[in-house]
């Protein structure tokens, strides 16, 4: 029993080590505020979201969509409306995203509808990927 328990110690503390090694994933959260907010406008955004910035090298995730009118709690931040959210393998792929031609041309292209945009990018060390 002692040596199921040591084995069993041995096992948990070498998966602990291996996932505080793995270098970060980076999230890219970004929350645009148009000019114009009609859905159009949204609709707008998000395909050019999808057109330039779906396929970036060392994502591992993308979405983009439409702030939920479902969501009017008192905590929900109504203050955009089209999300981007990118996740990146580490923080050297978040990197070439940043001046990457197809990320800059996106830009080019609809920085003029844009009242505001706020970026939140954070470290992800605590994640799991798929389902049991």
């Amino acid at each position: 029993m002692l040596r199921l328990f040591a084995a069993a110690l041995v096992a948990c503390c070498a998966t602990l080590a291996s996932a505080e090694d793995k270098k970060p994933m980076i999230g890219h959260m970004v929350y645009f505020k148009l000019k114009d907010n009609t859905p159009e406008g949204r609709k707008k955004l998000v395909t050019a979201c999808e057109k330039y910035l779906s396929e970036q090298p060392g994502t591992v995730f993308f979405s983009a969509g439409e702030i939920g009118d479902d969501f009017k709690r008192d905590v929900n931040d109504r203050d955009w409306d089209v999300a981007l959210h990118l996740v990146f393998v580490d923080k050297a792929a978040h990197d070439k995203y940043a001046v990457d031609k197809e990320h800059l041309k996106f830009i080019d292209e609809n920085k003029e509808t844009w009242a505001k945009v706020r970026v939140f990018d954070s470290e992800l060390r605590g994640y799991k990927t798929g389902k049991k």
